[in-house]
């Protein structure tokens, strides 16, 4: 007689400190967006309804509408976030306006860049080539050694060029 293991528990994503209620949502929503897109922007959005100020919902959100095709949102969730981050790490609102911070931070200011990466994407895949260089071409300054992953948006634009 075979004796059935018990299915493997989901991996979860480390958000970093989250209030454990909405760590909760995001857990329960990565889990629900590989059978369920709505469901899991549902939880998405009741997180962000809950804690406006976590950063990692934004990016659950435009990753989300990202994979999915639905750049606007996509977009509007990045800047959002992005935004929300730099306030947090005392930046202007506006990422044209960012000096290079040395080395790169950790917590918002490190999302903020991130997430100017994610837009640059974003723009590449709305067909917003120049929209999408002109983002790198801050990332370059501000993030000199390609911390936070900006080269390979940049190859993808090199490639998109030819």
């Amino acid at each position: 007689m075979l004796i059935p293991f018990p299915a493997p528990e989901p991996e979860t994503i480390n958000f970093g400190d989250l209030p454990p209620e909405i760590n909760d949502l995001l857990q329960k929503g990565v889990v629900a967006y590989r059978r369920n897109f709505a469901e899991a922007e549902k939880l998405f959005r009741e997180a962000l309804a809950a804690a406006p100020e976590e950063l990692p919902t934004y990016y659950c959100l435009y990753k989300i509408h990202t994979y999915h095709g639905n750049l606007d949102e996509a977009r509007v969730a990045a800047l959002t976030g992005m935004k929300k981050a730099a306030r947090q790490v005392g930046w202007p609102a506006d990422w044209r306006e960012w000096t290079p911070p040395g080395e790169i931070p950790d917590g918002a200011g490190r999302f903020a860049l991130y997430t100017l990466k994610a837009l640059a994407f974003i723009h590449l895949r709305r067909d917003e080539k120049d929209k999408a260089e002109e983002i790198l071409a801050a990332l370059r300054v501000l993030d000199p050694t390609g911390a936070v992953g900006w080269p390979v948006i940049a190859e993808l634009a090199a490639g998109v060029a030819r």
